[in-house]
């Protein structure tokens, strides 16, 4: 049931987001500091789930790795920043990014907030929403590189065969099920995804990667 509700998930919003059109970032900034690593610092949640910030962490790294960035072990930055005495996240993001990047050697921060985590009962129907906004700056000069917000939303497709009383019990069942355990994994993904996609609203490949100068536009 859990594999099902999961794959569910990733190919509605997959669907969802096929249709997007994204108007490409000014990343002249971005290109000119020219990061090669990228510390991701503690998540600051605003929501009301307590475990979103840790499972939230889970999913950030292995996307920017694949863009070609070195990316800080998320665990071992946050027990560092913990003897620092800088164990809440909110007084990480109100560090300067050059005091954090100088623990570790990074060239660029990536803070990320949780807008959104939670789900909506409705009697036959809940919805899934994760709303994330990220700013990566620069470990150098504690400027703004990259900026953006993403929010997912996900509500499962019921079907029943066209029947009004079977497509009603298999609305209930459902929403029942998403609502008892809502798995907001698979949207963090999807999200982080979205953001992180260049062209659009993302940023270029890093120089572990293979596309590194190569997916940049050429100038006229």
């Amino acid at each position: 049931m859990k594999l099902h509700i999961i794959c569910t998930i990733v190919i509605s919003v997959a669907l969802m987001t096929g249709c997007v059109r994204y108007t490409p970032k000014d990343l002249t900034n971005f290109r000119n500091h020219d990061p090669h690593s990228i510390l991701v610092v503690p998540v600051v949640n605003k929501s009301v789930e307590v475990a979103a910030a840790d499972y939230f962490l889970s999913t950030v790294s292995l996307p920017l790795g694949e863009k070609g960035y070195y990316v800080f072990p998320v665990n071992l930055v946050k027990r560092v920043l913990e003897d620092e005495g800088l164990s809440d996240a909110t007084l990480v993001h109100n560090a300067s990014a050059k005091r954090l990047s100088d623990l570790f050697g990074s060239d660029s921060v990536l803070y990320v907030t949780i807008e959104r985590w939670d789900s909506q009962y409705l009697l036959i129907s809940t919805t899934v929403t994760v709303e994330f906004s990220y700013l990566i700056k620069s470990g150098k000069t504690d400027e703004v590189l990259w900026s953006d917000r993403r929010r997912i939303v996900y509500q499962p497709q019921n079907s029943g065969g066209g029947h009004p009383i079977a497509m009603l019990i298999v609305a209930v069942v459902n929403a029942a099920v998403t609502k008892a355990s809502p798995n907001y994994i698979p949207l963090a993904k999807q999200a982080n995804m979205q953001v992180f996609t260049y062209p659009g609203p993302g940023i270029p490949a890093g120089p572990y990667s293979e596309m590194y100068m190569k997916d940049m536009p050429v100038n006229r």
